[in-house]
């Protein structure tokens, strides 16, 4: 597959996945997850490689979410290609491909992880973060909602409480406050985190590859239903983005203005 969003590269055992779009803070379209998805099935099918590093370019962002500027007036997303729960994303199939790939997966995450970013982030087995770093939600704010691993695996984390203050708040976080939820596994200086994220790889790297990955299959037994909580997540998610109250949240956005959803409340 030809990469045009994504960087991926294998280097002694360690695949590095990078979200190349950093004009636009890495927001990802859908041949963005398209070419994550492609270099995750790669890496999985690699057996030289025992371990993923993912991570976005530039020093602005790891990932900020779906760009809502690809966002299409009738819902979905403008670009042809495969459909993931009628939105134009396959993201639910992402989100599934980094909990299922047999091999443990690290964000590395430089700055800020905001909205669908947060939730990749959330969905791999370990986080490494700058100092800088920023973490949070948008979804509300913008007219769209994860309810799946996004939500209610997010909540098998930091607690019912927080993951409930996180998305109905829509605020960001620290990466300190993020380690101390323990959302986050380690904090380093901006200028030691891709150093900090290969000594990781490598201390993995010289662990059993199949008692890592039957640990990640026992890990991941626990909430493996939420799949089908995200698969209605998807669905509905698909049916409320051709509303109104939707639209006015992207173009909100895209106006660089304050949105106003108190009209959807009479």
């Amino acid at each position: 597959m030809e990469l045009i969003d994504v960087l991926y590269e294998k280097t002694d055992g360690v695949a590095k996945i990078t979200i190349n779009r950093p004009k636009v803070y890495n927001a990802f379209r859908a041949r963005t997850v398209q070419e994550l998805i492609w270099s995750f099935r790669d890496a999985w099918d690699d057996n030289r490689v025992g371990v993923v590093i993912l991570s976005g370019a530039g020093d602005k962002a790891f990932c900020v979410g779906g760009d809502q500027k690809e966002k299409g007036s009738e819902g979905g997303y403008d670009y042809t290609g495969g459909l993931g729960g009628g939105i134009g994303l396959e993201i639910e199939n992402l989100h599934l491909t980094i909990r299922n790939i047999p091999k443990p997966v690290i964000a590395s995450v430089n700055g800020f992880a905001i909205g669908g970013g947060h939730v990749l982030h959330v969905v791999c087995d370990l986080t490494i973060a700058a100092d800088t770093a920023k973490f949070g939600q948008t979804g509300p704010k913008v007219g769209s909602y994860d309810a799946g691993f996004g939500s209610a695996y997010l909540a098998r984390i930091v607690g019912e409480k927080k993951a409930r203050e996180i998305w109905y708040l829509c605020e960001q976080y620290t990466a300190q406050e993020c380690k101390e939820l323990g959302l986050v596994n380690k904090v380093v200086p901006t200028e030691e985190l891709e150093q900090a994220s290969w000594e990781w790889a490598q201390k993995i790297l010289e662990k059993s590859p199949t008692a890592l990955k039957m640990l990640k299959y026992s890990f991941n037994a626990d909430s493996a239903h939420i799949q089908g909580i995200t698969q209605l997540s998807m669905g509905s998610l698909a049916m409320f983005y051709n509303t109104p109250e939707s639209e006015e949240g992207k173009n909100a956005f895209l106006e660089k203005r304050p949105v106003d959803f108190k009209k959807f409340r009479r």
